[in-house]
């Protein structure tokens, strides 16, 4: 008898910002971080690996930003303490200062108007004076949350494999309305998200050969779940697997796992 366990042991509260870019699905290192977090793909090459580096222990470079992600450091989160000439920004004027900030912010990466109009009120910059620029923003498309959802969406589901439950919720965390986050993870059907948890699965499958039937479920359909996929998916995609592999799976997981 497979052991009950509580699907939402699996399933995370949170879901964690990183980028999610390429093709393909992020490698088996990130499989077991929920809903996408560091791994493999936000990460910098070592010092060894650089070409401009100094070598081995030679200062490897940092997490590399993607897609909605902060590009620079402290100054990029809207510490008031740090001074407004390092950070570019004019002095004086609420409004002229708000530009600056939001231009430097979009510069490389896309922001949505809430995460603008957090990095505003960090800067002190009055509500109405903000919420006039960040308008203006939108009337000339700078800021366009329903392309980030939709860009979010192909970007973190091919590139890391999270379902749509996982990207809603990453979503949400960015401020994006929620009908635009309906109209974004709707690009993905059931079938689709299927066929990723197959390729998780696959990807996975080898590194669970030592463990017995049950440790193999449970190990597997985890993932499934940290991603935000649903528990009968999960089961039924691994469940399939392991009978391709051989296993007996009859009784395996019908009172979860």
């Amino acid at each position: 008898m497979t052991r009950r366990t509580d699907w939402a042991e699996y399933v995370s509260a949170g879901v964690p910002e990183g980028p999610g870019h390429g093709g393909g699905i992020g490698s088996e290192g990130d499989s077991d971080r929920a809903y996408g977090g560091e791994g493999p793909l936000d990460t910098g090459h070592s010092g060894d690996d650089d070409p401009r580096g100094g070598g081995r222990g030679g200062g490897g470079r940092g997490r590399r930003h993607g897609f909605g992600e902060p590009s620079g450091g402290p100054q990029d989160r809207g510490s008031p303490s740090s001074s407004r000439a390092e950070k570019g920004e004019p002095p004086g004027d609420p409004a002229e200062r708000a530009r600056a900030i939001c231009l430097r912010l979009l510069t490389g990466t896309p922001r949505t108007r809430k995460q603008l109009a957090d990095a505003l009120r960090k800067r002190e910059i009055p509500d109405d004076v903000a919420d006039e620029v960040l308008s203006r923003f939108e009337e000339v498309g700078l800021i366009n949350d329903s392309a980030f959802a939709d860009a979010w969406v192909e970007s973190r589901h091919h590139g890391r494999g999270l379902a749509r439950r996982a990207l809603a919720q990453e979503l949400r965390t960015k401020g994006v309305d929620s009908t635009l986050i309906d109209e974004a993870v709707g690009q993905l059907d059931s079938e689709q998200e299927e066929a990723t948890a197959r390729e998780l699965v696959a990807r996975k499958l080898r590194s669970t050969r030592s463990l017995d039937r049950d440790k193999r479920l449970r190990r597997l359909a985890g993932m499934l779940a940290r991603k935000g996929y649903s528990e009968g998916m999960a089961l039924r995609v691994v469940r399939q697997a392991l009978e391709e592999e051989g296993e007996d799976t009859e009784g395996l997981g019908e009172e979860g796992f």
